[in-house]
């Protein structure tokens, strides 16, 4: 079901917060997202204060047969209505309950939940803004300009074990992950590279897979314009498979 940085296939997924929509709104992001190819959706927030998480999963499954996928910005954000779930470690910090910390409070929960687990090396790169992951978490993003670090860290990640990176410029960032850092990166790794945060053009999207994105991750501003979503899509399909 998962994307495999092998066989050159790039992927569109699409980032729901359920805290920002309602069940009509909800309706129609599902039809645009089926409309247009969606990969995958994923769901989850830092916050989740509207405690929406497993009714929001289960409208998107009841509505179309698109993978599902956590993201969570805690453990309590766990619902076995979803087919899987990016167990995030904050590799970019240096923070050890965001390391390791709360997956060991979280891991019998996930268990029993029977979901389908992706650990994640989650990395915060600065978008220019402030974002709440790196004020919760009290860590810093790595520099926008140091793909060096971005490289090291992902490498280490790999090295680990982690089935997946993820560079996140955060919610309403000002600016992407840059296509420097994400091609770095890229060339470095042999799991998947997930990217998102500050991505609001089809170009934007078109350019992060070209240069070295498996998938990329578009949430602020399909809520501002849901249409966004099958422009999105065309630009991230477009771009060729290499061999």
């Amino acid at each position: 079901m998962w994307h495999n940085k092998s066989a050159g296939k790039k992927g569109f997924a699409l980032l729901v917060d359920p805290d920002k929509i309602n069940e009509a709104s909800l309706d129609e992001l599902i039809r645009l997202a089926s409309d247009a190819k969606v990969d995958y959706i994923l769901v989850g927030g830092s916050l989740l204060v509207s405690n929406r998480l497993d009714a929001c999963v289960q409208q998107i499954k009841a509505g179309v047969n698109i993978p599902v996928i956590l993201f969570p910005g805690s453990p309590a954000q766990i619902t076995a209505s979803a087919d899987g779930l990016l167990y995030l470690s904050l590799i970019s910090g240096r923070n050890p309950e965001l390391l390791i910390g709360q997956h060991v409070i979280s891991a019998p929960l996930v268990r029993q939940s029977g979901l389908e687990v992706l650990s994640t090396g989650y990395m915060v790169i600065d978008g220019g803004a402030p974002t709440t992951v790196s004020y919760i978490s009290n860590a810093a993003p790595i520099p926008h300009d140091k793909a060096d670090i971005a490289v090291c860290t992902a490498l280490a990640g790999e090295m680990l074990g982690l089935k997946l990176i993820y560079m996140d410029a955060g919610s309403g960032a000002k600016r992407p992950v840059s296509v420097d850092m994400i091609q770095k990166v890229s060339e470095n790794i042999t799991v998947p590279l997930w990217v998102g945060g500050g991505i609001t053009q089809p170009e934007q999207a078109y350019l992060h897979c070209k240069y070295g994105a498996d998938v990329v991750v578009v949430g602020n501003a399909i809520e501002k314009d849901p249409t966004l979503i099958r422009e999105m899509c065309a630009a991230v399909h477009s771009v060729p498979v290499k061999i």
